[in-house]
């Protein structure tokens, strides 16, 4: 009974350090992904605000924006609002399963509401410091729903490009699967290479990560066993379960 309970013990504790885990990479990834999108629309934003002025001087204008503590600000938006939007929707678990809670949680926990603030209070310090001045920020502020608009279609955007992603991912986890039953390791590879590749730019989904686990190390398997597919039923239920 009591090795039992210290199996159990140190599965749950696996588990919960697989879950923190988790949720870190999904926040870092989200934190950086949003933040290169919100950037770049941004950039497109103020030149739709600012149409009249040279690109040198709408670069000037972001970069005062951005140092004014938009740049800082933005991180910690990010950051709450998608944990009050998990809230919302009910992600028990903590960790996005798919990327319609991702997005979500970014509409119901007012991410782009904050971003508008964060944009009125960064426009004001760089107006008070002489920064920018009045006539410029008052055209800020006058086309703020113009880059507001433009932040949230180029997050829909990067969220409908994850989609993508991850269905290519499946995809090719199919086509592994096929190759596998096959015994076509060279097909296995090709699909293998793939999927590696398009889960260094997609945000980590238990599901996907499990999948894709399970796939390398059955692929490695055989692979380290000289592509010989002769592996026994033991070594392939181990390798689907680590």
């Amino acid at each position: 009974m009591e090795n039992l309970e210290i199996g159990t013990e140190l599965k749950n504790e696996i588990n919960n350090n697989y879950s923190v885990k988790l949720y870190e990479e999904q926040k870092n990834f989200l934190q950086s992904d949003l933040g290169k999108t919100i950037n770049s629309a941004l950039d497109i934003g103020l030149k739709a605000a600012l149409p009249n002025l040279i690109e040198d001087q709408v670069i000037n204008i972001k970069n005062t924006i951005l140092e004014q503590g938009f740049k800082e600000g933005l991180k910690e938006v990010i950051n709450s609002g998608i944990d009050i939007g998990k809230s919302i929707i009910g992600v028990a678990t903590g960790n996005f399963e798919n990327i319609s809670q991702v997005q979500l949680a970014i509409k119901n926990g007012g991410v782009l509401d904050s971003i508008s603030k964060l944009l009125d209070v960064t426009i004001n310090l760089a107006k008070n410091k002489n920064l920018i001045n009045t006539s410029i920020s008052k055209i800020l502020k006058q086309s703020k729903n113009t880059i507001i608009n433009s932040i949230s279609d180029k997050v829909e955007e990067t969220l409908t490009n994850q989609l993508k992603s991850i269905e290519k991912i499946e995809n090719y986890c199919e086509n592994w699967e096929i190759s596998y039953k096959n015994q076509d390791f060279k097909g296995m590879e090709k699909a293998y290479k793939n999927i590696k590749n398009y889960l260094n730019k997609t945000i980590p989904l238990e599901n996907t990560i499990n999948e894709a686990r399970k796939i390398e190390n059955i692929h490695n398997l055989i692979k380290n066993n000289g592509k010989d597919f002769n592996i026994s039923i033991e070594e392939k239920i181990l390798a689907e379960r680590l």
